[in-house]
Parts: C-alpha cells; structure tokens; sequence
C-alpha cells in the first residue's frame, strides 16, 4: 500500500501533462482533494476489482497486466512522467463497466498523485463538461458501430453459409429423388419379368434355386469391393464377352451392373449350370431378373447414402448454429469444428485438401458454441481465402497447460509482417472495398479473449500462417451474456 502525508505541491502537479493546462484555482482544487503517496514495490491493484482510483505517476516505474488465456501478459512498463491507469472511465459512472481493467504493479518505490474515483469523476464533469460529452460519443458511438456492423458481419456469413447449404443439400436431395424413379422403373420391370418366368419350364426345386441366387446377388452388391477405372474396365470386357457368348442379347449393357456389384464368371458359371436343362430364354430371363435385383439394390444404396448424406448435412447445421441449445455449455471442441467444415464445405472447394489433427484426449470445453463456431467461420474463411482456391488447410487441437488450443492453419504467402500487429484491429481489411468489413477477426477477438478469457494470436511466414486460440477448460467467470461489443 502506499504511504500517506506527502505534501502535494501544486507546481509539482503543473509538470504532469494531464494537468500542465489547469489554473492555480484548479491545482489548488486537486491538491486539496487528492493526495500524494509513494508506494513500495508490488502490486497497486488487480484486475476485475472495483476501480476506486485514479493514478498519476510522479516518479518511479511501473507495468500494467492483462490476463490471457490463463496468463498474465505484461500490456506495458514505463517510467514516462505522467503515465496514468485505473479508475479514468469513472466519470462515464454507471453506463460503463467500474471495474479495473488490467492489474497495476509499481517495480520500484514510486511516487504517485492519488484521486478517488468520485473525486475524479467530479472533477471531468463539472471542469469539462463538453469534453465528457465528446469522449461518451466517441465511446459509445464507437460500441454502437461495431455492434450494428458485427451483426452485419454475422448476418453476411450466415447469408454464405445457407446459400453453400442449400447446395450442398440439393445434390443428394436431387440423386434420392432420380433414384426413386429409377428404382420405380425397375421394381416394374422385376414384376414384369417374373410374369414372364412363371410361364417358363420352372420346376420347384428350379424356382426355388433361382430365389436363392437372388438372395445371394442382393447379399453380394452390400459387399461389393472397390475397384479402380482400370480394374472395373477389364471385368466389364470380360463378362460382356461371357454373356454374350451366352446368347444374351445385350450383354453389354449389364455387364458394368454385374461388375459394381462385385459378380465374376465364376458367379455366373454357377447361374448357368442350376438353369442349364430350363433352356436359353429361360435363361436370359432369369439373367435379367438377377440385373433388376442387381440395380434396385444399387439404386436402394444411392437413396440411403443420400438421404444419410442430407441427415448428416441437418445435423452439421444444427450442431453449428446450436440450435435448441443453451448458450453456454460445456462441448467436446471437435464436434464444433467438424460442424464448421461441413458448413464451409462448399466455399473450401475441391482444391484446398483438409487435415484434421485433432487431440482426441481433449477434454471438453466450456464455452459459448455458436460464438465459437463464428470465430472457426472467421479463421477457416480467412485461411481459404488466403490459399485463393488450393493449398492446405490444417485444423490441429491439442492441449497446452490449462488450455485447450485450436490452430487453424494455411499454406497461402502468409501476412505481411508489417501489417501482422494490425489485423485484429475493427475495420482493417486486405480485401477489396465491398468485399471485407474489417470485422471478423475483431470479432473473434472479442469472443475470444473478452468473452472466454482465451487468448487469440498468430504466427506467420510464407506457405504457413495459423492462428493459434487458447481456451481455458475451467471458465468459472464466463456467464450467460451476449457478445460484449464495447472495447478491447
């Protein structure tokens, strides 16, 4: 604590810039009401406290502190005759935050002019009354403009992200519905077919082997292996030839279903010896009604990749806009991440490879998701666009002291090292005019830092630029409360 009684001599607080302008009345005022105090080596005041102070330093050195993803980082340390911190948004009373915003240490025995917050404020707005007015326009003018733009911001995005959904959903939407007319077509062609077969020289034992081939092609295309372009060429060449030989008319054409559902010659041998004495039409039927087996069960698998892939997408969404969740939350980081991509899928693009090294140990984190999701948006957005089309983008957590880190990584020229302190400041962009508001690393921060007292940097050269974020796992300050707009 400070030691009290120091004479204040007002011509000593004449040399102080803050105060260099004031009358004798004036100086005279804040010798009276204020006090000198020479304070010892340590600490002055914490952040978060109640703000009860306003300090003006006459002579020593001191450093301020932020906290920032659970350290405390040195802001600044100077000895410069004048330096001020603590209580200067007292006179804005109860329309701002009272509170320190940074914790004040003293490195060495220094001597301090002391007001008490009230006093302070009184002395702002009874000396400076149009001053004060100007300074709370430029606060909250300021607070009003980013909120207002923020939103846009937002609302930008958002507008990005449905557009790419609705795209993506309108693939498989679309091959479900081609499907299920194909898979109409066939279903009749099947019925058709066995009409067909029913007049044939079936005997039982015949009609009963021949559902138990179909039985084996339906079981045979759910375990279908994988073939290259080449590899699925020359099976093709080779059971067209074996139909044909067979006196199928058209074998051709039902060689390539044959062949994706995994049938050899060997398959095929075996048709044909259980209906060899049932003679050649017989045969060709039984060969065809095996292809509409072959093809509803193909056209069955194209419905239910696509119908899980629109599932899937409606998940993605839900999960990344959180919706019917509460705000804050504790969540397992990767399924924000994973819903993020999937989200920004479309304007990745197919030239930008994805790698996810994600530390599954991590513990989950507690946070507010659908603000986080909007930082990943920010950062991935930026990273892709960086890469303008191709490159690498790597997502990597991993855990570091009492944080959880996410680093969004890309393989673009990386940022110029005189602009790398500026990007995180509102309104600064490197996109064209129209095309950036300035505002999504700004954003990021706040939610980052203000809301999550997390820490966001970044690290760049040329091919390898990340942002590294910092979460705390224990987060016993957050509370359910939206974005703060106000500074930084």
């Amino acid at each position: 604590m400070g030691n009290h009684g120091l004479i204040c001599d007002p011509d000593e607080l004449r040399t102080l810039f803050l105060f260099e302008k004031l009358n004798d009345e004036q100086l005279a005022w804040l010798c009276r009401d204020g006090r000198v105090e020479i304070f010892e080596p340590g600490l002055v005041f914490r952040e978060g406290d109640p703000a009860t102070c306003f300090y003006v330093l006459m002579d020593g050195e001191v450093r301020l502190t932020k906290m920032s993803g659970g350290e405390e980082i040195e802001l600044v340390r100077t000895d410069h005759h004048g330096s001020y911190a603590g209580a200067w948004t007292a006179y804005m009373g109860d329309k701002v935050d009272q509170n320190y915003n940074g914790s004040f240490y003293v490195t060495r025995p220094s001597k301090f002019f002391v007001l008490d917050a009230g006093t302070f404020a009184r002395m702002v707005q009874e000396w400076f009354p149009m001053a004060l007015h100007l300074l709370e326009g430029v606060f909250f003018g300021n607070r009003n403009s980013n909120e207002i733009l923020g939103q846009r911001e937002r609302l930008l995005a958002l507008g990005s992200l449905s557009a790419g959904l609705t795209h993506e959903l309108n693939n498989p939407a679309a091959a479900a519905v081609r499907a299920t007319s194909s898979l109409r077509e066939r279903v009749a062609g099947m019925r058709h077919k066995l009409k067909m077969m029913a007049h044939g020289k079936f005997d039982s034992n015949t009609l009963e082997a021949l559902v138990q081939l179909q039985e084996e092609a339906a079981a045979q295309v759910a375990k279908a292996p994988t073939l290259t372009s080449l590899e699925a060429a020359d099976r093709e060449d080779e059971l067209g030839d074996w139909l044909e030989t067979h006196n199928i008319d058209n074998g051709w054409d039902l060689a390539p279903n044959f062949v994706q559902a995994g049938f050899d010659i060997d398959w095929l041998e075996k048709v044909h010896g259980t209906l060899d004495q049932c003679g050649d039409n017989v045969f060709e039927g039984a060969i065809r009604w095996l292809n509409y087996t072959v093809e509803t069960e193909l056209l069955m698998n194209e419905i239910a990749d696509s119908t899980t892939r629109i599932s899937s997408l409606v998940n993605a969404a839900k999960q990344y806009s959180q919706m019917d969740r509460a705000p804050f939350q504790v969540v397992d980081i990767h399924e924000l991440l994973d819903s993020t991509l999937v989200m920004l899928a479309r304007k990745i693009g197919d030239g930008v490879v994805v790698l996810k090294e994600y530390d599954r140990g991590l513990p989950p984190v507690p946070c507010f998701a659908a603000e986080l999701n909007q930082v990943w948006t920010n950062l991935i957005d930026n990273a892709v666009g960086a890469m303008h089309g191709s490159g690498t983008l790597t997502v990597r957590t991993y855990r570091e002291n009492d944080c959880a880190t996410v680093e969004i990584g890309d393989s673009g020229p990386g940022i110029p090292a005189e602009i790398r302190n500026r990007i995180f400041e509102p309104f600064f962009t490197t996109k064209p005019v129209g095309e950036g508001t300035g505002l999504g690393l700004d954003i990021s921060f706040r939610i980052v830092v203000n809301k999550h007292h997390g820490d966001i940097r970044v690290e760049s050269e040329p091919g390898n630029t990340r942002f590294i974020v910092r979460l705390p796992l224990e987060n016993p300050e957050a509370e359910a409360t939206q974005l703060d707009t106000g500074e930084h």
